[in-house]
């Protein structure tokens, strides 16, 4: 009876088995098709979709469909034709908007340009940093919320900056909910005040933050307003009203760029301990971007180095300085780099590396690179960098500080290819300024790394003992990225076709003989943190004049060079050739490198052909020596890329070592064995 049973039971399963099969498979079909299949390219402005999905709201210009705003409008450079009468790299493409409703609502990151509002906030303590250990965080730190609240408010987002970082182990975040629908009140207003004190003029639309925001000191609360909802607002209201991102700042400084400050701190700060402030970012802030990188019409490019700024959270202290009194060294800084800016006018600056100044000092790395190029965006300078060995000892890593400073307003910064060691190793290319935007300078940027070698002491602290150098991928990818330039006729003659009045024929004029024209490269500068071991090898010595080709101040500080090397020197920049096919003398392509990392070094020194500079300390916040001056140094190109005149400027405005170092006026060409 149990073996008929059984054998029944089989044929009853075999016989429904293919009809079940197929409704399933045609149910999974019809749910790809019509649910989960989308051909658009992303949430459109009536659907909402994600985890508010199926929300249907009036079509009208909004958080996903306002595509005429100016302050969404990002220019970029066109290689189109130039309407006469306009220089081409004022010439901008049509608008390209941020796509805010492609943004995800429930990741904290500042530098989206979300447009979507905040509906609550909350203040948790957890008695560990969600950032250890995330897998447990949100069952522990995160505020509770029911599936019905994320529908309508959204899901809780941490704002990933613990207040308390200072003061204890424990953290104390800020959580708020983001959402798109266009019924449900946003915040417009944030107020921190203290115990008991309300927000004047007060009205029911004002909500407490049960918690404190306050990581110590005088108890403080988060108040925030919430009175209007999307659709309530018009469209200017939305532009300037609505609160779209929460942020922290800690010390004294600048917030970062399109962020306010809420008008009191959280933590006044005390002793060692520096203030916290929260800040907030109403609309959409997009940072300016950069022009390309041009000569002038009068054939000139003029560039600032600025070395070893050594920027901490705090204002910064002074060192080896007979400025009295010197205090808040980083300001001071800021303040002299910015009168350094105003005389000189460069067109572009680069910082050589050790913008943060480590050793603890910078272990908040977001409030520190908010102000390290403050004087430059300002003044709407494009400036780029590369990284030294100090800036990723205490806090964020390089590949997350490098997104930030893409994120600073006319920053030309790259993050380079991530198959190669280092992060920022890139090119940028400078172009002439009539219609033919021709290429005539080439700078060539690489992360000479941090420490190589190190030991850990008895409390786990790491203390280097080699400096990192420049590797064989590196050397590879120059080579490469050398090898990619073409050829231009040399010396460069603009266009004329374009009236640019009497200076194209002034500056053509007499100055170019038939027989010296070339087919080359453009010159070529570089910038990198950590010298190499040949910036301490013996000079090139003039021929004509017998003068040793080592102008400037060193010696007085120990060699800063690796120990280590893959031979960059002689097997990247002395292979690098203008042209392989130039007779008589084999020009190398970069003609200067330009190096930090030694304060109190800042000598050019010809190496085979190749100059090698010191930009010299800056800063006041970095080390230094009673009686050296802070100096920046200054690369003058002129005549179209042919000529690179150097020379630095102090605190005192005094021009030192200027010199000429490729083109008319420079010593004789390099003739002895590379």
């Amino acid at each position: 009876m149990a073996k008929f049973s059984l054998f029944r039971l089989g044929r009853f399963i075999r016989s429904i088995f293919v009809p079940t099969a197929s409704i399933i498979a045609f149910s999974c079909l019809l749910t790809f098709v019509f649910i989960l299949y989308q051909p658009t390219p992303g949430p459109g402005s009536i659907q909402q979709l994600g985890w508010q999905s199926w929300d249907v709201v009036r079509e009208y210009e909004g958080q996903s469909a306002m595509t005429d705003r100016p302050t969404e409008v990002l220019g970029s450079p066109t290689v189109g034709p130039v309407p006469d009468g306009v220089d081409w790299w004022n010439v901008t493409t049509g608008p390209e908007i941020v796509d805010a409703a492609s943004l995800p609502l429930d990741v904290w990151d500042p530098l989206m340009q979300h447009d979507t509002g905040l509906s609550e906030i909350r203040i948790t303590e957890c008695m560990f940093d969600p950032f250890i250990i995330p897998s447990i965080a949100a069952e522990l730190c995160d505020p509770p919320s029911t599936k019905e609240e994320d529908a309508l408010k959204g899901k809780w987002v941490r704002v990933e900056r613990n207040l308390k970082e200072q003061l204890s182990t424990k953290s104390l975040n800020i959580f708020y909910r983001r959402t798109r629908r266009h019924d449900i009140p946003l915040v417009t207003e944030l107020r921190v005040l203290p115990d008991k004190e309300t927000p004047s003029p007060f009205s029911g639309a004002w909500h407490k933050v049960a918690h404190p925001v306050s990581p110590g000191g005088q108890k403080r609360f988060l108040w925030y307003k919430i009175d209007r909802t999307w659709r309530d607002m018009t469209d200017a209201e939305r532009r300037s009203d609505i609160v779209t991102e929460i942020d922290a700042l800690f010390g004294w400084d600048e917030p970062w760029y399109g962020f306010e400050k809420v008008e009191r701190a959280a933590f006044d700060g005390a002793n060692n301990v520096e203030p916290v402030w929260l800040t907030y970012r109403k609309g959409i802030k997009p940072p300016p971007r950069a022009p390309p990188l041009h000569f002038s019409r009068d054939g000139k490019f003029k560039i600032m180095q600025v070395a070893d700024l050594h920027y901490s959270v705090s204002l910064g202290s002074c060192r080896d300085t007979a400025r009295n009194p010197c205090t808040g060294s980083d300001n001071l800084t800021n303040t002299l780099l910015g009168r350094m800016l105003d005389a000189e006018q460069p067109d572009l600056v680069v910082f050589t590396g050790d913008q943060l100044n480590g050793q603890g000092t910078s272990w908040d790395p977001r409030s520190v690179l908010a102000k390290f190029a403050k004087a430059v965006t300002a003044r709407g300078i494009p400036w780029a960098a590369v990284f030294g060995n100090h800036d990723d000892e205490t806090g964020a890593s390089r590949e997350t500080q490098i997104k930030y400073m893409k994120g600073l307003p006319y920053s030309l910064v790259e993050v380079g290819p991530k198959d190669i060691h280092g992060v920022g190793n890139y090119v940028l290319k400078v172009k002439s300024a009539d219609p033919s935007m021709t290429h005539l300078l080439t700078l060539y940027f690489l992360d000479s790394g941090a420490y190589y070698n190190g030991v850990f002491d008895w409390f786990g602290f790491f203390h280097a003992t080699e400096y990192d150098y420049i590797r064989q991928d590196q050397i590879d990818w120059f080579l490469q990225e050398s090898a990619s330039i073409d050829i231009i006729e040399r010396p460069f003659t603009p266009d004329k076709v374009k009236d640019l009045g009497d200076i194209w024929a002034r500056q053509a004029g007499g100055q170019i003989l038939p027989g010296e024209r070339q087919l080359a490269k453009p010159n070529a500068l570089m910038f990198f943190h950590i010298p190499l071991a040949e910036s301490y090898s013996a000079a090139d010595v003039d021929v004509k004049t017998g003068r040793i080709l080592d102008v400037g101040e060193h010696d007085l500080e120990a060699p800063g060079a690796a120990k280590r090397q893959d031979g960059f020197f002689h097997k990247g920049l002395l292979q690098a050739l203008e042209s392989d096919h130039r007779a008589g003398r084999r020009a190398p392509e970069v003609k200067v490198v330009a190096n930090g990392h030694c304060h109190i070094t800042e000598n050019c020194r010809r190496v085979k052909g190749v100059w090698l500079c010191f930009g010299g300390g800056g800063s006041y916040s970095g080390y230094g020596k009673i009686g050296f001056d802070r100096r920046f140094r200054i690369y003058d190109v002129s005549d179209y890329g042919e000529t690179i005149r150097t020379y630095k400027r102090t605190e005192h405005d005094e021009i030192v070592d200027e010199m000429v170092l490729a083109g008319a006026g420079a010593p004789s060409p390099y003739e002895g064995v590379v």
